[in-house]
């Protein structure tokens, strides 16, 4: 049977994570980046190029955190953790309107636990900062 694999990722840098928000969400509703895998690439390296595409950073030490089966037809959404290692937010403006890093204790509206992925991703992030 036919799976559409995507990822999902959670970048941090040192004490602040970065959270987008797509222009189909509420006002002010963020969370954390996403994308389909293209034919002929891994899984780690779809995390690389959408991180590049959606807000123009560069990241590295891309763990895999879990995975979930996702609304759309036939996808599976593998979760990650990654650091950031360089550049500037330059966002993507047709999926991406707002990005920004966050510490911990300044998120703004996101999903955190809960029956999503990048709520788990939140919550696994922010346990630790709380460690």
């Amino acid at each position: 049977p036919r799976t559409d694999p995507a990822v999902i990722m959670l970048v941090y840098h040192k004490n602040k994570t970065l959270l987008g928000r797509q222009k189909i969400w509420p006002k002010g509703m963020y969370s954390t980046l996403a994308g389909f895998v293209e034919p002929g690439e891994s899984l780690e390296q779809a995390v690389e190029r959408e991180v590049m595409e959606e807000v123009g950073l560069s990241v590295c030490d891309i763990k895999y955190f879990g995975s979930q089966p996702w609304p759309f037809p036939h996808s599976l959404m593998c979760g990650f953790h990654c650091t950031y290692s360089g550049g500037e937010i330059l966002i993507q403006e047709e999926e991406i309107v707002e990005a920004g890093w966050f510490k911990a204790n300044d998120l703004p509206p996101c999903p955190v636990g809960g029956m999503s992925i990048a709520g788990w991703l939140i919550k696994d992030w922010l346990d630790r900062q709380e460690s």
